[in-house]
């Protein structure tokens, strides 16, 4: 007998990330041979019947990844309650339910993933692994010596302060407007917004450019494609190294 922990065996079917499947147990949306779930038991998936808003759930074997070059106006979520189009939207896998890994607001673009994965996506997401993501921040004004610095150093936030950034000026435009390129290891919600907006620069318009070693090279806005077994071996082991202790 193999036992996991409940909220594992639920991402690795492709309910959701980890975090996520936490979240239905502890609604007590996920019942486990007819009685309620809790958070931290362990399961046999063979074994236990599990099911999720009273639907059964199969254990997926075939996990894929894809990147997609998300376009202003989705939203990066698999349900929006304002019917606005969904980034899930633009890709159609027969028998592959996806979900997409962390988010970007309604009005940024950019990279980001989609996947049936949830260890996988636990991994890209979670600010202990510290995988870097690097966005390109128009804003408003030219960002002084004083407002890129605090941008590096880290802002107070009602989240919390930041973690130090790695933060450039790539150009200065006219506008008055600057184009920052900013890379983070964590996610707080539209964070590159609010950071910009504390030092007196909000943005203007935000793509998500880069995550780790992935890049929107040769993907149009709207489109998307596979990645390769070794790119996401590679993902896994970028996550590995950055892991804080």
């Amino acid at each position: 007998m193999v036992l996991e922990r409940l909220q594992k065996v639920l991402a690795g079917s492709g309910i959701g990330s980890r975090r996520y499947c936490e979240e239905l147990i502890r609604d007590g949306r996920v019942m486990v041979d007819g009685k309620v779930a809790t958070l931290g038991m362990k399961v046999d998936p063979a074994k236990n019947l599990i099911c999720v808003d009273g639907k059964k759930v199969t254990v997926s074997k075939r996990h894929v990844c894809l990147m997609v070059n998300k376009p202003k106006g989705y939203v990066s979520t698999v349900k929006d309650p304002q019917g606005r189009p969904k980034v899930t939207d633009l890709v159609r896998i027969p028998g592959v339910r996806l979900f997409p890994v962390g988010r970007l607001d309604c009005q940024t673009s950019g990279l980001i993933l989609l996947t049936n994965d949830g260890e996988l996506a636990y991994m890209l997401t979670h600010p202990k692994y510290g995988v870097w993501k690097t966005y390109h921040a128009l804003v408003k004004g030219i960002p002084g010596p004083k407002a890129l610095a605090a941008l590096r150093e880290g802002v107070p936030l009602a989240e919390g302060r930041t973690a130090p950034a790695r933060v450039e000026l790539l150009r200065v435009l006219r506008g008055p407007h600057a184009l920052l390129e900013i890379s983070l290891r964590e996610g707080k919600k539209r964070q590159v917004r609010k950071m910009c907006r504390y030092v007196g620069h909000p943005v203007v318009e935000l793509k998500r450019v880069r995550l780790g070693f992935l890049t929107l090279k040769g993907l149009r806005t709207g489109e998307y494609r596979f990645l390769t077994q070794e790119e996401i071996e590679r993902l896994k082991e970028l996550a590995g190294r950055g892991r804080q202790k």
